[in-house]
């Protein structure tokens, strides 16, 4: 199994849609991170989905981000500054919390580490922070637009070029940085600190990295990323930090119960994430899902409706148990998939349906299909198998649902 990449999305401090991505692990989750990418980047860039992935294959889900006006969040990037940076961090932050759970560790590179440092002691989940390449000083951004600082001054905004691309930076941009003091927030942020960076960067030196290990309390860590490029564009050097950084974690974040130590009786618990009208948060034991309708049903479609976990729980449960049949009989059949398709339909209407049902009933109609094929002379086993299936004998025989109120 492999990790698996999620589109969201979420309001930002100015009121615009920002886009999102959601690297989850494919086992249990041992905890979630934010990460913050560089000025002018995007959530895209190559840095921060090399270590999210990494960092999800490693068990820990990361939710990465355009900023206000950057990648393909809404807004207009030339309304934005270094608070209001700060501020869709917090944002992206108050989403976790609602929507799966608060990020207990927040990672920033370049000016985006700038920004977790500015953020993290407002993040009371968070127990570490990591920064890639980040200046110490958050006006260390305008080294980028040196050349153009006179003319912002003088004019109010002015188009500069960075990293090959028109931006529009205004003097509101410039009044911000200058009112930040990021050494103050590192002191008092009370997080365990891993600051990497490169001796050889050329765009944020290395000096930057002593400033922010000395302006911290301990536990603070720096680790040297030798010759690796301010973006880390070599697929080895974010490797190199996604390792480094989950197991580093490790330490202060609380490791996944065994699964022979979890509790049998496992409740599954729904909730309401405040986004959209219908999304819920769905915990099952260490995973983490959401349920949600369609969009032409009022719902955001960020993830299965409600019919569709039952096709889900159907399907999944004939595939295991063919799989333990044929492992039972030894059998060598190919990989087993199931195709649920789910409709309600009129019992008069219904050739396979038992006799004296009445009115609309619901119809799972179940495609079983086995790489590779099967002998002739094994087809019926096969369905008869199918259909001992605890889920379909559930659905079939119908249960008892009993409702109470919590006290409280």
């Amino acid at each position: 199994m492999t990790a698996q990449e999620r589109k969201v999305s979420f309001t930002g401090s100015t009121g615009d849609e920002l886009s999102a991505l959601l690297d989850l692990p494919a086992g249990p989750v041992r905890a979630y991170a934010v990460f913050a990418h560089c000025f002018t980047c995007s959530k895209d860039v190559f840095a921060a989905a090399r270590i999210s992935r990494a960092l999800a294959d490693l068990g820990i889900g990361v939710l990465r981000f355009d900023f206000t006006g950057l990648g393909t969040s809404g807004g207009d990037f030339a309304n934005t500054n270094f608070s209001s940076n700060v501020a869709d961090l917090l944002c992206a932050v108050d989403f976790m919390r609602q929507t799966f759970e608060a990020p207990a560790i927040l990672i920033g590179h370049s000016l985006g580490g700038a920004a977790i440092l500015a953020a993290a002691s407002k993040v009371s989940e968070a127990k570490a922070v990591a920064t890639i390449g980040a200046p110490s000083d958050a006006a260390h951004v305008t080294r980028s637009f040196q050349a153009d600082l006179s003319h912002i001054q003088q004019n109010g905004e002015a188009e500069v070029t960075l990293a090959g691309r028109q931006f529009s930076i205004r003097k509101q941009f410039l009044d911000d940085l200058e009112g930040q003091n990021l050494k103050e927030g590192i002191g008092i942020m009370r997080k365990a600190l891993l600051i990497f960076h490169a001796p050889r960067d050329e765009i944020v030196g290395i000096e930057n990295a002593q400033e922010i290990f000395n302006a911290a309390k301990h536990p603070k860590s720096f680790v040297s990323l030798d010759d690796a490029d301010h973006l880390l564009t070599r697929r080895s050097d974010a490797n190199y930090v996604a390792n480094v950084l989950s197991a580093w974690a490790g330490r202060y974040i609380a490791e996944v119960q065994p699964a022979e130590e979890q509790s049998e009786t496992q409740a599954v618990t729904v909730t309401e994430t405040g986004q959209g009208r219908f999304q819920q948060r769905v915990t099952a034991g260490s995973h983490r899902l959401l349920a949600d309708e369609p969009v032409e049903h009022g719902g955001l479609n960020t993830g299965p409706t409600p019919y569709d976990f039952l096709s889900i729980a159907l399907g999944t449960c004939t595939a295991m148990t063919l799989r333990m049949y044929a492992d039972r009989k030894r059998l060598e059949i190919g990989p087993v998939s199931v195709i649920v398709e789910h409709a309600k339909v009129h019992a008069r209407d219904c050739a396979a349906c038992a006799e004296g049902r009445e009115g609309y009933i619901d119809r799972f109609e179940r495609t079983i299909r086995i790489e590779g094929g099967i002998a002739p002379e094994l087809a019926e086993k096969i369905a008869e198998i199918a259909g001992k299936c605890p889920v379909h004998k559930t659905l079939e025989a119908g249960s008892v649902v009993v409702t109470k109120l919590a006290s409280e």
